[in-house]
C-alpha cells in the first residue's frame, strides 16, 4: 500500500524476514517465500489458499512507507472459519524497523500457541543486521533482483549489496549474499570461474569475522564441498549444522536431498523433499527435485506426473523441461515427445536420443559427433546428451571417456552418474566402478524418521500366499533388486503395504530376513551374467555392483555363506 512502486522490494523484504522468522520456532509450519508470494495481489479465497498450503491459518497484511516513517498491518485469520482472530496495526519510525519485525513476529506467534497449544517461543526471532537504514534499504534491493536469478539480476544484486556494504562494513548478511552471488555466477557460467570463486572467498573471508551465527556461514561451505569438490561427507557436516540453525531452511533442505539424489540414498532424498514440498508446496524447483527422485527410481510414470506440475507453475524452469523430455523418451510417448520439444533448443540431439532408445540399429552420425568435439571447450549443454547418447550406442568407450572427463572436472550436472538411467549401459565398462567413490555411507547418514504409526495387522494364510505370488511376480519382472538401494519401504510402497507387514510377509512366506531375500536374486543374477562370455572381460567386482551389490564386503560375505566358496573358486569351477 504505498504510491510509490519502488518500495515494493522493502514490502517483501519485509514480508520475507517475517517468515524467516517465524520458521525459528520450532514445531510451527510456516509456509515458505515462493509459495506466500504466489498469492499476493490475487483476490482469492481464504479457505483456497489455506487448502493449496495446507495451513489452518493465514497472516495477511499490508505496508506503508512514507519517508521516514513506515505503517504495518497483520492479521491472522482462520482458514476453516474464514475469521479474523487477531489483527493490530503498527506506526513505527523506520530506524526503528528491526525492532518492529521482531514485535510483530512475537506477537503472531504468541497468538497462533493462543489458539492452537503450547510450543516454546524465543524472547526475539529477529538479530538486527546492521545499524544503518539506508543500508538496510539497499540489501532489500539487491535481494529483490538476486531472487529473480537471471545473470542481469545478480550482477545489479551485486551492485545494490556493495553500495550497502560501502554504507556499513559490518553488514554481514550482505557479504554472504554477495558470495552466494558470486558462486552462482561461477557455476552457470556467465564470469570466469576463478575470478568468481576469489570474489566470493573474499567476502566469506570478511563475513566471517563479523558473524558465524547465521546459516549461511555453514551453507557457504555447501556449494564449495558439494558441487566444487564432490566431498559428500563434509558436505553433509555443514548441511546439517545449516539445519541445526533453521530446521526449515529451504537452502539446506534442498541441499540435503540433492546430496542424497547423488550418493543414491532415495529414502532419505524423500524424507527431504517432502519436507521441502511441506514448506513451500508451491515451488516448481521442489516438485521437479522429488520428480528427478522418482526418475532415478525409474518411475518415469510418476516422476512425469510431478514434474508436469513443476512446469505449471513456472514453464521456464528448463531442468524440468529436459527431465520431462527424459520421462518421454523412456515412456516411448513418441506423439508427446516431438510435440513437446517443439521449437525448442537441441531438437537435433533430442530426437537422436529418443530413436536410440526406442528403436533398433540407430547410427549415431559421424557429423554431430564432430560438432559434439568441436564444442568441448566452448559450449556447455546444460544437460549431457552427447554422453547420454553415445553411451548408449557403439560409441560407448567415446561415451565412458566423456563422462570419465566430466567426473574429473566435477561438472555439475553429472554428478548423479551412478542413478542415471541413459548411463545404465556403461556400467560394465571397465573403470566405471572405479570412477568417483563417495566417502560418505548410508550408516554415517542419521535421519529423524517418523515411525510408521500404522498397526500391522498379523497376516492369514490366505493373504500370506496371495501377497506372496505378487511379490515373487514383482521381483520376477520389475527386477528392483538391481537398485543397490532397494529398501523396505519401497518394496512395502510399490505393494501398497506398511513396512511392518511387508517385512511379516517375507518372514513367514520364505523364512528369511529381507536383506537375505533381496541378495537371493542378486546373487542368481550375478551367477548368470558371471558365466556369459560376452562379460569374460568385466571385473567379478564389476559383476557384483552391476547385479545390485553395493559392498564389496556385502557381496563376498553373502557369496561365502550360500555357497561355501569364494566367488573366484566359483567363477573359476563354472567356466571351464
Amino acid at each position: 500500500m504505498s504510491n510509490d512502486i519502488d518500495n515494493e522490494f522493502f514490502c517483501d523484504g519485509i514480508t520475507e524476514e517475517i517468515i524467516n522468522a517465524l520458521t525459528k520456532i520450532k514445531g510451527l509450519k510456516v509456509i515458505a517465500r515462493t509459495s506466500s508470494f504466489a498469492f499476493k495481489g490475487k483476490d482469492i479465497d481464504i479457505r483456497d489458499i489455506g487448502k493449496q498450503l495446507s495451513v489452518n491459518t493465514i497472516l495477511e497484511g499490508s505496508i506503508k512507507k512514507s519517508q521516514e516513517k513506515v505503517r504495518i498491518t497483520a492479521q491472522l485469520i482462520d482458514v476453516k472459519e474464514g475469521i479474523h482472530y487477531w489483527s493490530k496495526k503498527y506506526d513505527r519510525e523506520l530506524i526503528n524497523i528491526f525492532d518492529l519485525e521482531d514485535e510483530i513476529s512475537l506477537a503472531i506467534a504468541d497468538e497462533i500457541r493462543n489458539n492452537f497449544g503450547h510450543f516454546e517461543v524465543q524472547d526475539h526471532l529477529i538479530k538486527q543486521p546492521t545499524d544503518n537504514i539506508d543500508a538496510y534499504q539497499l540489501f532489500l534491493k539487491g535481494r529483490s533482483l538476486q531472487l529473480k536469478w537471471t545473470p542481469e539480476s545478480i550482477n545489479q544484486a551485486i551492485s545494490f549489496y556493495n553500495q550497502a556494504i560501502t554504507l556499513d562494513k559490518q553488514y554481514a548478511k550482505a557479504y554472504y549474499a554477495n558470495l552466494q552471488c558470486y558462486g552462482l555466477l561461477a557455476m552457470w557460467g556467465y564470469m570466469p570461474y576463478q575470478e568468481a570463486m576469489n570474489l566470493a572467498i573474499s567476502n566469506l573471508l570478511i563475513a566471517k569475522e563479523i558473524d558465524t551465527s547465521l546459516p549461511e556461514y555453514p551453507l557457504s561451505f555447501v556449494g564449495k564441498f558439494f558441487w566444487e569438490e564432490w566431498d559428500f561427507k563434509n558436505a553433509y557436516i555443514h548441511i546439517n549444522k545449516v539445519l541445526d540453525i533453521n530446521p526449515n531452511h529451504i537452502d539446506g533442505l534442498e541441499a540435503m536431498a540433492e546430496l542424497f539424489i547423488a550418493l543414491g540414498f532415495f529414502d532419505e532424498a524423500l524424507l527431504y523433499a517432502k519436507k521441502l514440498l511441506e514448506v513451500d508446496p508451491l515451488s516448481a524447483n521442489n516438485h521437479y527435485t522429488i520428480a528427478h527422485i522418482y526418475y532415478y527410481q525409474r518411475q518415469f510414470n510418476k516422476a512425469l506426473e510431478n514434474i508436469n506440475y513443476a512446469l505449471t507453475l513456472n514453464p521456464e524452469l528448463e531442468l524440468a523441461h529436459h527431465l520431462k523430455c527424459f520421462c518421454l523418451i523412456w515412456l516411448n510417448k513418441k506423439q508427446q515427445f516431438e510435440e513437446f520439444i517443439h521449437n525448442t533448443s537441441l531438437i537435433e540431439e533430442k530426437n537422436l536420443l529418443f530413436k536410440i532408445i526406442n528403436e533398433k540399429h540407430i547410427k549415431v552420425p559421424d557429423e554431430i559427433i564432430k560438432k559434439w568435439s568441436e564444442l568441448d571447450n566452448q559450449e556447455t549443454l546444460i544437460v549431457p546428451y552427447d554422453v547420454f547418447i553415445l553411451s548408449n550406442s557403439n560409441h560407448k568407450e567415446l561415451g565412458f571417456s566423456k563422462l570419465k572427463e566430466m567426473i574429473n572436472q566435477r561438472r555439475g550436472q553429472i554428478i548423479n552418474f551412478r542413478q542415471e538411467p541413459f548411463l545404465q549401459p556403461l556400467h560394465n565398462t571397465i573403470g566405471f566402478t572405479d570412477l568417483h567413490q563417495s566417502n560418505l555411507l548410508i550408516e554415517d547418514v542419521k535421519t529423524t524418521k517418523e515411525e510408521d504409526k500404522s498397526t500391522s495387522n498379523i497376516l492369514d494364510k490366505n493373504q500370506i500366499e496371495v501377497l506372496k505370488e505378487e511379490l515373487l511376480t514383482y521381483f520376477k519382472e520389475e527386477e528392483p533388486f538391481l537398485n543397490p538401494q532397494l529398501s523396505l519401504k519401497f518394496v512395502a510402497d510399490v505393494l501398497g503395504l506398511n513396512t511392518n507387514k511387508i517385512s511379516y510377509l517375507i518372514n513367514q512366506a520364505f523364512n528369511i530376513n529381507f536383506n537375505d531375500f533381496v541378495n537371493s536374486y542378486r546373487l542368481n543374477h550375478f551367477k548368470t551374467i558371471a558365466v556369459d562370455p560376452k562379460n569374460s572381460h568385466l571385473t567379478i567386482l564389476g559383476l557384483a555392483f552391476d547385479s545390485g551389490f553395493n559392498s564389496k564386503s556385502v557381496f563376498n560375505t553373502y557369496f561365502k555363506k550360500i555357497e561355501d566358496t569364494t566367488p573366484k573358486a566359483w567363477l573359476k569351477a563354472n567356466t571351464l
